[in-house]
């Protein structure tokens, strides 16, 4: 099967779907969760077809919904969706979203912002591997955006105040 580049949502779009992972995130947070959020957006880039909140430090919102939506959809179709997510997904759930063949990652903040809130807390040790760098070792040609300037401030503030108590 060729793999065709999956289409890159609007920046409306990209900042709607940011906008309800932090909702997700947030929702996380008031269960005791970390706040992370993600979504699984369809081919059309206005259908969500899935949302996941951070579980715990092995069970990531990201990876969660990557094998969920791994088992619910084919791969020819996931290869058009976006799994957008609030901050740049680590190299584990990368490694998860390329296997599930999810085609386009979105992010709002930087691996490094998170790192930089989080510094080396015990519940995220966080590794200084981005998610392109992962990406570029496999053989699918991953889209990849982010972080995105002016909604990382607002990402970023979610987690501020968790990192701060936990």
């Amino acid at each position: 099967m060729a793999l065709v580049q999956p289409a890159a949502l609007t920046q409306a779009q990209l900042h709607r779907h940011l906008l309800r992972a932090d909702a997700v995130a947030r929702r996380a947070m008031a269960m005791g969760r970390h706040p992370f959020g993600a979504l699984l957006v369809g081919p059309d880039g206005e259908t969500v077809l899935a949302e996941q909140g951070n579980i715990d430090t092995v069970h990531h919102a990201e990876a969660t919904l990557a094998r969920t939506v791994s088992l619910n959809y084919p791969a020819s179709f996931l290869w058009g969706c976006t799994l957008v997510t609030t901050f740049e997904p680590c190299a584990m759930c990368t490694g998860t979203i390329y296997w599930a063949h999810i085609g386009h990652i979105a992010y709002g903040a930087s691996e490094q912002a998170l790192l930089a809130l989080t510094g080396n807390h015990p519940d995220n040790p966080t590794l200084s591997l981005p998610c392109r760098e992962v990406v570029a070792r496999g053989q699918k040609p991953l889209r990849i955006t982010g972080p995105v300037a002016d909604l990382e401030p607002a990402l970023v503030a979610t987690h501020r105040d968790f990192w701060q108590q936990h």
